[in-house]
């Protein structure tokens, strides 16, 4: 997902229609599909799309859908010739970009965009490469003799030892990754292991689960592995959008007092599609993205300055080194357990249960009535108040600019979901902006002078994949 993401936004696809095709694309199970072709937003690309093919019909047999549904589905894109994935020749795009699949290696993302991936091995040297490279390079402007000093947060006896790069927010969160069975299997098989390694999470770490459906806690605990990914930290937080809209929920008030204080570049590690600075936390500055499983092993290890590839992960049973190949689940072992994720039987009584048995919390939304949004009082979503005793006949002859943001913004700086902080620059009176001299439609871009960019989200743009190749029309 991160190397495709990378190689696409180097081809720079914004704007364009992708489609994935070729004999790599064949073999890449639904799931897996899904999960490229969700990062469209971070490659920039109007729209990833797979091609339906028998992949897809296996997806609907194992989710519930039944046997007429899928004929007609399957007969429909068979008539349409629209059926199966195309090789390489067989029709003709605009542009093509190619793929080898074995290259791919395991890469994580940050730690302040999701097109930054690098590979795991290389990780704790990236950090610490950036932590004293100036803002414009991506780094973070700090001393280098700051990033292995220990700071203390609270007070004697209690106090905690804290360093740059520590990980403090271990999420496995995001509709990206835990709609994959295949990834979410995973964190559950290395959580197992681990603790049967006697490995343990910090306590100060934040950990969360927060899958996109009640599917995935079902076929976890049908599969024994819940009680592990608990056992760690990773307890059930709640379904859908979580730590990667930065709904983790705050770190003590002494662990922010000291980074604050400080000035310290602490993590987050999360299996979302989107880090931007400041959108996980306003006082955690390096955000990574990467896989369940790995999510797991750096809750493990505590800080992104380990080499999770030559290093060990944590002291288990007896002081014994343990290493991610220690504790790495195998494709065959998670293959074991995917028919527990596969159920049709499973995914029609849970969402029959939406009908029947929504839950006391959901019983309580009431909705309006009419045509129109009547704007009932929330906390959430206000009605906006710039028609207020709007008439026609009042033309407004001066306009004013609310706010400048960065390049590179998305929707969601504005969210009512993301914490943002009255004391940033970005929000200090603006200045006249200049116009972005490499974006020609690109919106005014205001520069504080504290050169500060926690205008958080900073968009994506390209896209592809494939020996899988991917092709953009």
């Amino acid at each position: 997902m991160l190397t495709v993401t990378e190689l696409l936004r180097r081809h720079k696809v914004v704007g364009k229609f992708v489609e994935f095709f070729g004999a790599g694309t064949s073999t890449l199970s639904l799931p897996d599909r899904a999960t490229i072709a969700n990062m469209a937003p971070e490659y920039g690309a109007t729209m990833g799309f797979f091609p339906v093919d028998d992949k897809t019909i296996a997806y609907f047999q194992g989710t519930g859908r039944t046997k007429s549904e899928i004929e007609v589905f399957e007969a429909y894109f068979k008539a349409q010739r629209l059926f199966g994935v195309p090789l390489a020749g067989d029709l003709d795009y605009s542009q093509v970009v190619k793929l080898d699949l074995g290259d791919v290696t395991p890469s994580l993302a940050g730690p302040k965009r999701p097109q930054d991936r690098i590979e795991l091995g290389q990780v704790a040297q990236q950090f610490e490469a950036l932590f004293s490279k100036p803002n414009a390079e991506n780094g973070f402007n700090q001393s280098p003799d700051k990033l292995r000093r220990v700071y203390l947060a609270g007070t004697a006896p209690t106090s905690l030892p804290i360093q740059n790069g520590d990980v403090l927010i271990a999420a496995i969160t995001s509709c990206t990754n835990t709609s994959n069975p295949s990834a979410l299997l995973a964190a559950g098989l290395l959580a197992k292991k681990a603790v049967l390694a006697g490995l343990k999470v910090k306590p100060h770490i934040k950990t969360s689960l927060a899958p996109g459906s009640r599917i995935v806690t079902e076929y976890l605990t049908a599969a024994g592995l819940l009680p592990y990914l608990e056992k760690l930290g990773f307890a059930l937080a709640g379904y859908g959008c979580t730590t990667c809209i930065g709904n983790a929920g705050d770190l003590t008030p002494e662990l922010n007092e000291v980074i604050s204080k400080n000035d310290l570049v602490c993590a987050a590690v999360l299996s979302g599609n989107r880090n931007f600075e400041a959108r996980i936390h306003p006082n955690l500055k390096a955000n990574f993205l990467a896989s369940p499983p790995l999510v797991v092993a750096y809750a493990i290890a505590g800080t992104v300055l380990r080499d999770l590839m030559t290093e060990p992960v944590g002291q288990g049973k007896g002081g014994r080194d343990v290493y991610l190949g220690d504790i790495w689940p195998s494709s065959d072992e998670v293959q074991a357990l995917m028919p527990f994720a596969m159920s049709g039987k499973a995914y029609r009584a849970n969402y029959a249960r939406i009908g029947s048995e929504p839950g006391k919390l959901w019983e309580k939304v009431k909705g309006v009535q009419g045509a129109a949004y009547s704007w009932p009082t929330s906390t959430y979503i206000a009605e906006p108040p710039f028609f207020a005793d709007f008439a026609m006949d009042k033309i407004a002859n001066i306009a004013s600019t609310t706010g400048y943001s960065g390049q590179s913004d998305t929707q969601h700086t504005t969210t009512p979901a993301v914490a943002v902080r009255a004391s940033w620059p970005c929000l200090a009176t603006p200045s006249p902006p200049t116009t972005s001299p490499r974006r020609a439609r690109s919106r005014p871009v205001h520069r504080p002078a504290s050169g500060c960019w926690r205008t958080a989200c900073k968009r994506p743009t390209s896209t592809a994949t494939g020996r899988a190749a991917a092709t953009t029309r």
